[in-house]
């Protein structure tokens, strides 16, 4: 008997086929040529940043396979299901996109960043830097503001990784600015003796090191830019460092109470033993730091 469908409609019916079939199987960790493969994107009109789909999937938390750097607070290393996919913004909010925020609500833009007097963004003239010296109140209203919320600190590691569980998604020059390469001359910031405060403000000063604008550094498989490097980034959870110890298998939401609040990713003033895809750092969320941004989450319509 003759279908009464034509090529197209069968192959479209195969495809739709296909798609549900996916969905009703386990799901398994990305590889980063999988993660690629779903990548989509869209703009939000409120503040015509770019956000990237990061598909739902299962990783590996925390402190990664051979890396001899990690903190006791990156472990255990343990599974974790991100149940639901979602919108993250494909960089940090940006000084063009929070200027849109502060006009359209009122607010006044943050102190100007400085390094110990030294301008990095001065008179906020250059736009396409990130946005920083926020508070975590103001980021988390910022993101209210365009429809999202922060990322939980799962999210922001399983987005990060893109699929890989290594240290780093690629060759850190190639993917971060971080202290030895944030400054007009590359150096080797762990010759800089880490407890010595002084000597090193004055070597990243005379060096010029400083915030640099996104998107700059090689993507990861998903297509966010600067993930790691530029800017510590706020997301939503509370600081526990055994949470690690304790944390739900699905969706983890972090502590349910704590003085601080996490950051992640690190920034153009670390070394390179501080740029790591599993690092954790805490800090009090009224605090103004000029290397610590954000970037937000939109979660999918009804969900």
């Amino acid at each position: 008997m003759r279908s009464r469908y034509g090529k197209s409609t069968l192959t479209l019916l195969f495809v739709l086929l296909a798609c549900l079939s996916s969905q009703v199987r386990p799901r398994t960790q990305l590889t980063q040529k999988q993660a690629l493969a779903v990548a989509t994107a869209r703009e939000n009109p409120k503040d015509g940043l770019r956000y990237l789909w990061i598909p739902p999937g299962t990783f590996q938390m925390g402190c990664s396979p051979g890396d001899n750097e990690c903190l006791p607070d990156e472990k255990p290393s343990h599974q974790i299901e991100i149940s639901k996919g979602f919108w993250l913004a494909q960089t940090d909010v940006t000084v063009a996109a929070y200027k849109r925020f502060a006009q359209s609500t009122g607010r006044i833009m943050p102190p100007e960043p400085n390094f110990f007097g030294r301008p990095l963004n001065s008179g906020w003239n250059n736009d396409a830097m990130p946005i920083v010296d926020v508070t975590w109140d103001e980021a988390r209203d910022y993101c209210g503001w365009v429809g999202g919320r922060l990322p939980t600190e799962a999210e922001w590691e399983y987005a990060a990784r893109g699929g890989s569980q290594e240290t780093r998604y690629g060759p850190l020059d190639d993917i971060a600015w971080y202290a030895d390469n944030s400054g007009r001359q590359h150096i080797d910031s762990m010759q800089i003796v880490p407890n010595d405060q002084a000597t090193h403000t004055l070597r990243m000063n005379e060096n010029g090191n400083g915030i640099h604008e996104v998107g700059q550094k090689r993507a990861n498989a998903f297509g966010l830019h600067d993930v790691l490097g530029n800017v510590w980034q706020w997301v939503n959870d509370r600081y526990d460092r055994k949470y690690y110890q304790k944390s739900p298998p699905e969706n983890p939401q972090g502590p349910g109470s704590g003085r601080f609040r996490v950051l992640r990713g690190g920034s153009w003033l670390i070394n390179r033993g501080g740029v790591r895809v599993s690092i954790r750092r805490r800090l009090e969320p009224g605090s103004r730091v000029h290397n610590l941004g954000f970037r937000c989450v939109e979660d999918v319509s009804g969900s």
